[in-house]
């Protein structure tokens, strides 16, 4: 019986490093392994099946003219350039193409952090010293940046592409966000020119402003729940335990005819929700027997062993022999 969802044992093992080579702050250096700051493996992520057979769907890569299966070894890159022509190019011709930031992190600048706009911001990344020497290097960089308030500016190759990667200090370590290219990040007058341009009133601005501060708070991530993933395990558990789906009222978006009534409207509700946050959150009920393995393990506990099923759940698939 297959583990249920967000309950099954893994073993942690250290996460390999996307990318290892030199940080260089003019003649200081050091060797530094670049590790991936965030991760979507713990999320529910589902396979292709045939309907008919529950069996998994196989991709397969084919010649488009020929439609014959062709081996990885035979399969090279090209660069389209009309409908029938791609110019061929090779790994070897790739790995000639020589950058510096193939193997060095070269710090070219230094930028406040408000100059950064976030449009440009793409994803983030732990830089840790990449072994037992170098450590001096690294903590002199890393302080150097911390001690100025600034963020360093470099680059370096990852995926084949060079990319500019901003540092700056978290914790011991650094934490670098890579950043897109001016290329990359559209002009937002091809969106914008069309929204109206509205008078917005004093009154209107003075209620919004009141739920603004009703509503006010600090960041703190712990307090968000990614409802859509535990609707996802209620599902799927559900279905394991062969219990009928009903499908929820979806919610109806309604126009606004009178702002002003709905901003009042807004305010008492931002109200009620800030008197209801501060009320004491009662403690969840135990489970009875025999629902351990329909529940999420708590953090840093070992999940419940699973009952004995004898015959499949509803809804569930088994692969043939």
């Amino acid at each position: 019986m297959s583990p249920s969802p967000h309950t099954r044992s893994v073993a942690y093992t250290w996460p390999r490093a996307n990318w290892k080579g030199f940080l260089r702050l003019s003649l200081v250096t050091c060797p530094v392994a670049l590790y991936p700051a965030t991760s979507e493996s713990e999320k529910i992520s589902f396979n292709q099946l045939n309907r008919q057979t529950g069996h998994r769907i196989k991709y397969l890569k084919v010649d488009a003219d020929t439609g014959d299966e062709v081996p990885n070894e035979d399969i090279v890159k090209g660069y389209k350039v009309d409908t029938d022509t791609f110019i061929e190019v090779t790994k070897e011709e790739l790995e000639n193409v020589a950058l510096e930031s193939t193997r060095t992190i070269e710090i070219d600048e230094f930028v406040d952090k408000t100059d950064i706009d976030p449009r440009y911001l793409i994803r983030p990344y732990y830089l840790r010293p990449d072994g037992k020497v170098g450590h001096d290097a690294f903590a002199v960089i890393r302080e150097t940046i911390r001690e100025m308030d600034k963020v360093a500016i470099g680059r370096l190759v990852l995926t084949s592409r060079e990319h500019i990667i901003a540092l700056e200090p978290l914790d011991k370590g650094l934490m670098g966000t890579l950043l897109r290219y001016p290329y990359e990040v559209r002009d937002p007058k091809e969106y914008f020119d069309e929204i109206q341009d509205v008078k917005v009133t004093k009154d209107m601005l003075d209620l919004a402003r009141h739920i603004v501060n009703q509503k006010s708070g600090s960041f703190e991530p712990d307090k968000f729940e990614d409802q859509y993933e535990t609707a996802l395990v209620d599902l799927i558990n559900q279905k394991r335990a062969g219990k009928p789906i009903v499908p929820k009222d979806r919610p109806k978006g309604e126009n606004v005819v009178d702002l002003m009534d709905a901003l009042r409207k807004s305010v008492v509700g931002a109200a009620a929700e800030t008197t209801a946050a501060k009320k004491p959150v009662k403690k969840a009920k135990k489970a009875a027997a025999g629902q351990k393995e329909m529940l999420m393990p708590i953090a840093g506990k070992k999940p419940a062993k699973e009952t004995a099923v004898k015959k499949p759940a509803s809804g569930a698939r088994r692969k043939s022999a």
